[in-house]
C-alpha cells in the first residue's frame, strides 16, 4: 500500500488525481477487509449478532406480537435487518477510533495520497460486511419460513437502499470516531442514538398499535421510512411514499455528517 501510495499521480497543486484516488480508495477498502484473513474473529460480530437477532424476535416475540413465530417473523425479519444495519454502522466509529488512537492514520497522513481514501475505503470495507450480514439474516430468514414475495428485483432493490442508507449513516459513525475520546464513548454514543430511533419505529411494531404522542414521532422517523420501503420491496408491498423518504433522509443525513466528518478528520492532521 505504502508503494502504491508513493507513486500515485498528483496535480500541480499537490492535490492526488482523482483516478489515483480511487485506487487508493480501494486499496484502503482491501486493507481493512483483508484484515479478517488474518483475524476472523472480526466476522465474528457481523455473524453471529444477526444470527442472534433473528433467533430472539422470532422465537421469545413473535407468540406475544403475533400470535405466532411464522407470522411475526414475515413483518419482523425487514425490520431486524434494518436494525441491524444500523447498529452495524457503530463498528465504523469503532475501527476509526481504534485506528486514530493507534496512530495508524498519523502515518497515513504522510503518505501522498487522497485525504478522503481511508474514510470511504473503511466505509466501503464495512458495506460489504453489511451485504454479508444481510445475506445471511435472509438466508435464515428463509430456512425459517420467510418468503421473498417480492421477486429477485425487490430483493435487489432493498438490498441497494440499505447499502445508501448505510453509507450515508456512515458519515455520522465517522463523525463519531473522531470525536469520541476511546472505543467505550463511541459504543455510548451508539446506543443512545440508535437504539431509541429503532424501537420507536415500525421496524418491529405496527404505528398504529402506539400512544398518539409516539405515533407521531414514529412517523417521521427515518427508521420507519426505511423498514416500511424495505419491507414493501422485499414483500410486494406498497413501496413509492416510504422508498421516497428513505433516499431523502439518506440525502439529508449524508449532506450534513459528510462535511463535519471530513472537517473533524482535517482538525486531527
Amino acid at each position: 500500500m505504502t508503494a502504491t501510495a508513493a507513486q500515485a499521480p498528483v496535480t500541480a497543486g499537490g492535490r492526488v488525481r482523482p483516478g489515483a484516488g480511487l485506487r487508493q480508495t480501494a486499496t484502503m477498502a482491501w486493507r481493512s477487509l483483508v484484515a479478517i484473513k488474518h483475524n476472523p474473529l472480526e466476522l465474528v460480530d457481523y455473524s453471529i449478532t444477526p444470527i442472534m437477532f433473528v433467533f430472539l424476535f422470532t422465537y421469545v416475540l413473535g407468540g406475544q406480537m403475533a400470535g405466532s413465530p411464522d407470522v411475526y417473523l414475515t413483518y419482523a425479519l425487514p425490520g431486524i435487518i434494518v436494525q441491524n444495519t444500523l447498529f452495524m454502522t457503530t463498528y465504523t466509529a469503532l475501527a476509526l477510533n481504534t485506528d486514530l488512537t493507534k496512530g495508524v492514520f498519523d502515518r497515513l497522513r504522510s503518505l501522498p495520497i487522497a485525504r478522503s481514501a481511508p474514510l470511504i475505503g473503511r466505509i466501503t470495507a464495512d458495506l460489504a460486511k453489511h451485504v454479508w450480514a444481510m445475506l445471511l439474516m435472509i438466508g435464515l430468514g428463509l430456512a425459517l419460513g420467510f418468503r421473498v414475495t417480492g421477486g429477485f428485483g425487490g430483493f435487489l432493490a432493498g438490498a441497494l437502499l440499505l447499502v445508501v442508507f448505510a453509507a450515508a449513516v456512515s458519515w455520522a459513525a465517522v463523525l463519531i470516531g473522531m470525536l469520541a475520546g476511546d472505543a467505550e464513548k463511541v459504543q455510548a454514543f451508539g446506543f443512545t442514538l440508535i437504539f431509541p430511533i429503532t424501537f420507536t419505529s415500525s421496524a418491529f411494531v405496527v404505528v398504529d398499535t402506539m400512544p398518539g404522542w409516539l405515533q407521531a414521532w414514529a412517523d417521521v422517523n427515518p427508521v420507519t421510512h426505511l423498514s416500511d420501503a424495505y419491507r414493501g420491496l422485499l414483500l410486494g408491498g406498497e413501496v413509492g411514499r416510504p422508498l421516497l423518504w428513505s433516499l431523502v433522509w439518506a440525502a439529508g443525513i449524508a449532506a450534513v455528517f459528510y462535511p463535519l466528518a471530513m472537517r473533524a478528520y482535517r482538525a486531527k492532521a
